[in-house]
């Protein structure tokens, strides 16, 4: 079986990870050409990841008509994106874009008529969703073990000055758009979709500092249909230099308190004094979203999170943040 001749746009460091993993997936696919705007970082890359192997191009284009791809990874901050993923799917090159897809729907729904169209394979880098505790929490859903969900919960706390792109609203989108999307996108796959959405934004901790006008402190709530309610509260003004990410779901008849995608208590509630349960795992869930991708190549099947999926998971972050701008509840 040949590999997939794979090349990835945007030479940050979410790039580098992608690179990691595609070397962990070394039987199956190839980084045979890399691009960057800066041809000097993506000589550089080259050289990290393929001892210099890989072709370089400062120009997408030039790497979609002349480097003869099977497989692209879209790794470009948000407000890079231009006709990267129509252009890639004219060629029939399958993708993997990272999140957010674009700044602004239009162009996220262009995305996706232009993948859809063709016919290639797509993923969004929503990784979250791979993850076993979050992929055991689906399996109880669907054999009815849970009971109706009436409250998702999550937090995305960090303290960190950031690249100057995103600390630049214009630029990233805003923290909530660039870095609690994943809470959203993992609301959605836990809650189903809702419907309204009110949220208040502010730069509480950054005020002062220059080109800083990116929202470090926000509380978002979603309603359901079903009266549900999600709640989603972020800071970049916690402890320096940590990440915590974390998320619960209460339901009728089970609590789950997740620490991250692999790691989980679930505790049942439909009886007192039911000991709780442990989800733990180490699984990689960027070697599981790229395996995904590569297996729906190859079957001819359907990826976890097309573009669609992630075009889904902006509109309720752009939703977010305009009834910020508002100050008023959004229908979806």
């Amino acid at each position: 079986m040949n590999k997939l001749r794979t090349g990835i746009l945007g030479c940050g460091g979410i790039a580098q990870k992608h690179a990691q993993t595609i070397a962990q997936l070394n039987d199956e696919i190839e980084l045979v050409a890399v691009c960057d705007h800066t041809e000097a970082k993506a000589r550089a890359f080259a050289e990290q990841f393929t001892a210099g192997r890989a072709a370089t191009f400062t120009d997408y284009r030039a790497m979609f008509d002349h480097a003869h791809l099977d497989l692209a990874l879209i790794c470009l901050p948000p407000f890079a994106h231009n006709d990267e993923v129509e252009r890639a799917a004219e060629r029939g090159i399958h993708m993997l874009v990272e999140k957010p897809i674009a700044l602004n729907s239009e162009l996220a729904w262009r995305m996706v008529d232009a993948a859809e169209r063709v016919g290639i394979k797509t993923q969004v880098g929503f990784m979250y969703r791979f993850g076993a505790a979050i992929q055991e929490f689906k399996a109880r859903v669907g054999a009815g073990a849970c009971g109706a969900a009436g409250l998702f919960s999550a937090r995305y706390f960090c303290n960190s000055a950031h690249a100057d792109w995103k600390r630049a609203r214009e630029q990233s989108g805003g923290q909530l758009v660039e870095q609690v999307i994943h809470l959203f996108d993992a609301m959605r796959v836990l809650m189903g979709e809702p419907v309204n959405v009110f949220s208040r934004q502010t730069n509480f901790f950054h005020r002062d500092l220059d080109g800083y006008t990116s929202d470090d402190v926000s509380a978002t709530v979603f309603g359901f249909a079903s009266g549900a309610l999600g709640v989603i509260y972020a800071t970049n003004g916690a402890i320096p230099n940590k990440w915590i990410k974390e998320w619960r779901v209460v339901s009728q008849n089970l609590l789950a308190e997740f620490t991250d995608w692999n790691h989980a208590t679930f505790t049942p509630t439909d009886a007192p004094n039911r000991a709780p349960e442990i989800i733990a795992s180490e699984q990689d869930v960027f070697v599981l979203q790229l395996r995904d991708l590569v297996n729906a190549i190859r079957t001819n099947g359907a990826t976890h999170t097309p573009l669609r999926e992630g075009a889904r998971t902006l509109d309720l972050a752009l939703a977010a943040a305009r009834s910020a701008e508002l100050r008023a509840e959004i229908q979806l």
